[in-house]
């Protein structure tokens, strides 16, 4: 039986949404993510400030793996959860050798080609595989960061400037001319002993500066629902557990849905479908091995069981359209190929 039989009653709008859906156009890893044309129109929009406009069907998207995306909007950069570098910890390893004493780097080169200059970065937590290049993103293109106090006190150490950063909790909607985002409540993933790596916040700055992947902690989790002028919002997830009730009524178009790696949360699968309204697409994110570069086509974690995974979301909304992202490919919301220059 249909987990939530009433999710797709959303008539026009969801044959709109029909028309929008994700379509990706393959690019090499060295290509601009835009056209000249609308990195142009961007840099007109941004002069224009409050009477900026954006186009819907000006909208791309790139994964940029694990729960990570580069969004551009008419030109205007948006990134969720940046983790671009990708070092080695042994979490991969079958043999079990995961270090937590890991030193933090950062491969600067990498991260600003396939960053790009945005002015906005949405943090969902502060675990190494979503803030490591968030500090290098920030002193380099002046970005502002939105995340929980600890990403905050983990940025000022870092050498963050504190008026690019702003602490958010959930229930903000953001007016960013042309797009919006909202902020949302969330939680983070569980392991099969119902726990997992690195809890804890931080109310005060560290004693010292983070130098290892485990003096990152979780910090609260986050979720965002962006939504473009005229066009699809996007629910981005970088935790696979939702807070129901945190997420009543958003009903996005597209949704950017964390792959668990147990069972340890109850029914989590017809649980989020169903409190999103059973979005029009869904796409899996965070089932990647995200130790290995971007440069190569995705390999599954072993531990994620991403088939079983589409397997339940086709059985809970068989309206959704599923998209299995990859790394080379530009993703539109007009379902033309996306344009390179």
């Amino acid at each position: 039986m249909n987990e939530f039989e009433n999710a797709t009653e959303e008539g026009s709008r969801r044959s709109f949404v029909r028309r929008t859906l994700l379509r990706g156009a393959a690019l090499g890893a060295t290509m601009p993510l835009l056209p000249a044309a609308a990195q142009a129109a961007g840099a007109e929009e941004r002069k224009g400030g409050a009477a900026a406009r954006v186009r819907a069907d000006s909208a791309t998207l790139r994964w940029l793996g694990t729960s990570g995306w580069r969004i551009d909007i008419g030109g205007r950069g948006v990134l969720f959860d940046p983790y671009i570098t990708r070092f080695a910890t042994g979490l991969f390893d079958p043999k079990g050798s995961f270090d937590p004493a890991t030193e933090l780097t950062c491969d600067e080169e990498l991260v600003a080609r396939l960053a790009g200059r945005p002015e906005t970065v949405l943090v969902s937590h502060t675990h190494w595989d979503h803030v490591n290049d968030v500090p290098y993103i920030a002193k380099s293109t002046g970005a502002r960061v939105f995340g929980t106090e600890t990403t905050y006190h983990v940025l000022r150490s870092l050498g963050v400037d504190k008026a690019q950063i702003s602490v958010v909790k959930g229930g903000e909607v953001l007016d960013f001319g042309g797009y919006t985002v909202e902020v949302v409540s969330s939680l983070h993933s569980r392991n099969k002993n119902w726990s997992y790596f690195a809890p804890g916040t931080l109310n005060a700055p560290p004693a010292s500066a983070p130098r290892t992947i485990s003096d990152l902690p979780e910090g609260d989790t986050l979720a965002f629902r962006l939504s473009v002028a005229g066009g699809p919002s996007v629910f981005f997830m970088g935790a696979s557990d939702i807070d129901e009730r945190a997420v009543a009524g958003m009903r996005p178009d597209v949704l950017m849905a964390a792959v668990p790696s147990s069972r340890a949360t109850h029914r989590y699968v017809p649980r989020l479908l169903g409190a999103l309204g059973g979005p029009a697409t869904v796409v899996p994110v965070h089932w990647d091995h995200f130790e290995r570069p971007l440069s190569d086509p995705p390999v599954r974690d072993a531990a994620m069981d991403l088939d079983g995974f589409v397997a339940q979301v086709r059985g809970c909304s068989p309206t959704s359209r599923i998209v299995v992202p990859d790394y080379g490919t530009l993703y539109g919301a007009d379902m033309r190929p996306a344009v390179s220059a």
